[in-house]
């Protein structure tokens, strides 16, 4: 049984069916510090989400906040996001979603000026 399938009648109500890939999933962490010591960070999760999808695309699923970590002396605050790739038609390889990872790693420490953990 295929959860992704499931859930989309747990309402009771009439639905338009969601197609969803039959090909496994590539999941990716990208860790980050999004503030220097003493200055205020002006990051939102959104902010990673734009750059993702930038990158990535529709080969993109999902990108979710999985870890926020304070650190306790210099209270710099870093957040460590999960990104799910699946294409609708074929299986990634680890060389190709290497590749997009890398184009998100530097996009992120251009655009938003964040710091890679």
């Amino acid at each position: 049984q295929d959860d992704r399938f499931h859930r989309q009648f747990e309402s009771g109500e009439i639905v338009t069916f969601q197609p969803y890939s039959k090909y496994p999933p590539c999941l990716k962490d990208i860790s980050f510090w999004t503030s220097r010591e003493g200055v205020e960070s002006e990051f939102h999760p959104n902010d990673i989400f734009e750059v993702v999808r930038d990158v990535a695309g529709d080969l993109v699923e999902r990108v979710e906040l999985i870890d926020v970590f304070i650190h306790p002396k210099s209270k710099r605050v870093s957040n460590c996001f999960r990104i799910t790739y699946r294409s609708m038609d074929r299986s990634l390889t680890n060389e190709e979603i290497d590749a997009l990872q890398e184009s998100v790693r530097s996009d992120a420490v251009q655009k938003l000026g964040v710091e890679l953990r």
